[in-house]
């Protein structure tokens, strides 16, 4: 009995070990970004058709790959790689309707919707402890934002910011209903339905524009990591730990894009600055800490 609840422990160990190298995976993409003359939403276009591509010829190889196997999961997989590439297009709208700090803001408040009907969506408990984890998270998110400027605010902004915390919370839940499709194969499926969506907008708004040569190195890194193996690694955690873990380790990922910034592009953080990282470290301590 005892060697079976080891075993089960390390691999749990295995996917939070997983899903969290994810979020510091997506935590650089501010730096490589910085490096990037496209336009955002173009950056999005180019890491999902590389990444989804790259993914997709690995599944292909697979010899235990068959299309029926995935079937009765296509549905979520479906509306998962939807609410992906939307979620990326509305956040990136939201970006220039308002400032950026309050569009992450709002943003964020995704993995937290999921927290508090995790009871009904997914049949969690969600105790005391718990809810003081989304109390100090929050406080930490409302700091590490800094100061929000009002200047831009708009009612289409704020909605499309909403929308994108909205779709957030949509690509977790759908995720967590996938149990029998490896994390390989749904981030290959995600990957390649989200690159449709993300084209579909690029098409109609900005159109395409070819990148200078020092911009190459850049976007391989952001399309064969920092979404390709990141995303692999985000689906196969996600799916093995319960939706509040995953709605909690997901703050990892401006925290260590605050880190990184401050690091790499010598970008100066603020005493509330880092109160506020300190502040969402502990809340997802507090909330993973099972004594």
């Amino acid at each position: 009995m005892a060697a079976k609840e080891n075993k089960r422990d390390n691999s749990a160990g295995i996917f939070y070990g997983m899903y969290i190298l994810s979020m510091l995976l997506f935590g650089t993409n501010g730096y490589l970004v910085a490096h990037i003359s496209l336009q955002s939403s173009q950056i999005v276009l180019v890491r999902t058709l590389i990444g989804g591509l790259v993914l997709s010829a690995l599944v292909l190889l697979q010899k235990d790959f068959a299309l029926h196997k995935i079937k009765s999961e296509f549905r979520n997989l479906l509306a998962g790689g939807v609410a992906l590439g939307l979620n990326w297009v509305a956040l990136f709208a939201a970006y220039r309707m308002l400032n950026v700090s309050l569009a992450t803001l709002i943003y964020y408040a995704g993995p937290m919707l999921v927290l508090l009907f995790s009871p009904w969506l997914f049949r969690e408990t969600l105790t005391k402890r718990k809810l003081a984890a989304i109390l100090i998270v929050a406080v930490g998110l409302l700091s590490i934002t800094g100061s929000i400027a009002a200047g831009r605010l708009s009612m289409a902004g704020l909605i499309t910011a909403i929308a994108s915390a909205l779709f957030y919370a949509a690509l977790i839940v759908f995720n967590k209903r996938i149990h029998n499709t490896s994390g390989l194969q749904t981030a290959a499926i995600e990957l390649d339905v989200a690159f449709v969506v993300v084209l579909l907008y690029v098409l109609f708004t900005s159109g395409f524009s070819y990148p200078p040569a020092a911009d190459i190195p850049y976007l391989l890194v952001i399309g064969l990591l920092n979404t390709g193996l990141a995303y692999f690694l985000y689906f196969s955690g996600m799916q093995r730990l319960p939706a509040q873990s995953v709605a909690l380790i997901s703050y990892v990922d401006p925290v260590s894009a605050l880190l990184f910034s401050a690091w790499l592009l010598n970008e100066k953080m603020t005493m509330l600055q880092i109160a506020g990282a300190v502040f969402i470290i502990g809340g997802a301590i507090l909330g993973e800490n099972k004594t």
